[in-house]
């Protein structure tokens, strides 16, 4: 047996095309066995079904052919992930290419107290992974002309004190306005409920806090940008946040593990993977939670994945729209690292654009990242903040 647990045959005469077919049946057993659901997993009914002649959504999850160049690939994954393991990492990873998985796994628990083990249907809080579905959501607004990204925010947000901020402006973080995490600490008083995206909005009307930049002046990152475009869905949708998006991303592409989480609307949290701020400590259910779109979208590896293969098609979005979603908006800032609407960007490519996002919240740290050309996509979910943290580059030279 080699270090990345493949069998190899005792008789040296056989030649390789000769057991090809063994290795490929003994891998697909094997991942099998690895990604057979524990008990700790939640399954979410899902009203919405796929087109029954998708044949990817038919056939969900589909594997990779093992070929030599992979077996490789799935040797160096193996071993980096193995050793990040024993430094700590808890949580899934998931390769990809084409949609089909190169190589998956979860390591240690959802409870680390009761020893429960993840799988690869585990639903993490994806933290600012949010973002991208949030943008997504404002996306399928303006292409149904029930929005326009070049709109101001006044129009649906009236008695907002900030004048000349777009819709843009907001996806693409060059709104100047400040983090309503800070301010929220000075102005909301009931810490142990939960201040909601409409409260919030209240709380910029009554205090106007002060902005941190004219708009369009330049780049800066703040999760009060997509907290209000969750407002602005709300708003136009005429249905909470959290049923737009289960209803027009989440049921269509079967991401039956998917759910936003929103305290102001329900106290408990009984998403069976908790967050660790450390190897004992569960991070905190704290006020801030009632606030979503910049955060509060729960997933698992195999849900981005089927939004990652939906994202090549018009199924949710046309593909031109995509296009300008994945354009820098940022003249300051570098090629290899920029923002378009919802995404991070790293454009110095040409011909192998990648789009990506990361995420941090509360115990949670997650990676979401897609080579645009070749199709390669990598997901990382991660309920501990040991040996969690990772170079996106790093990763994409991995595969």
């Amino acid at each position: 047996m080699t270090k990345s647990g493949r069998f190899m045959p005792h008789d040296t005469h056989m030649t390789l095309s000769s057991i090809k077919p063994i290795l490929r049946t003994v891998a697909f057993i094997l991942l099998a066995a690895l990604l057979a659901p524990p008990a700790c997993v939640r399954y979410q009914s899902s009203g919405g079904q796929a087109e029954p002649d998708d044949p990817y959504f038919a056939n969900f999850p589909i594997y990779a052919e093992l070929t030599p160049e992979r077996a490789e690939i799935t040797d160096n994954l193996s071993t980096y992930f193995e050793r990040m393991n024993r430094a700590g990492f808890n949580g899934t990873v998931l390769f990809a290419e084409n949609g089909e998985i190169v190589f998956a796994k979860a390591y240690g628990y959802c409870n680390l107290q009761q020893k429960d083990s993840l799988s690869l249907e585990s639903s993490f809080q994806l933290a600012s992974v949010s973002k991208p579905i949030t943008a997504l959501a404002v996306l399928i607004l303006e292409e149904e002309k029930k929005l326009s990204v070049d709109d101001t925010i006044t129009r649906y947000l009236p008695g907002l004190p900030y004048e000349g901020i777009t819709i843009r402006h907001l996806l693409s973080h060059r709104s100047g306005l400040p983090n309503y995490m800070y301010f929220c600490e000075d102005y909301w008083t009931d810490k142990e409920g939960a201040v909601s995206n409409e409260e919030m909005i209240h709380l910029m009307i009554r205090h106007s806090p002060k902005r941190y930049y004219l708009p369009d002046r330049r780049y800066n990152y703040s999760n009060t940008n997509y907290a209000l475009l969750a407002s602005i869905v709300e708003r136009v949708s005429e249905m909470p946040f959290e049923t737009f998006v289960k209803k027009r991303i989440f049921e269509p592409l079967q991401m039956k593990n998917a759910m936003i989480y929103n305290k102001a609307a329900q106290p408990s949290n009984d998403n069976p993977v908790l967050g660790y701020v450390s190897s004992r400590l569960v991070a905190e259910n704290n006020f801030l939670n009632g606030v979503v779109g910049d955060k509060g979208v729960y997933a698992s590896a195999f849900d981005l994945l089927k939004l990652d293969q939906a994202l090549y098609t018009d199924k949710l979005v046309s593909q031109e729209t995509l296009k300008k979603a994945f354009e820098p908006q940022h003249k300051d800032l570098r090629p290899n690292d920029n923002y378009g609407l919802g995404w991070r960007l790293d454009v110095s490519d040409e011909l192998n654009p990648v789009v990506y996002h990361t995420g941090w919240w509360k115990g949670f740290r997650t990676y979401f990242i897609r080579e645009l050309s070749e199709k390669r996509t990598i997901i990382i979910l991660s309920n501990t903040l040991k040996a969690s943290r990772f170079n996106t580059r790093e990763l994409r030279e991995l595969f």
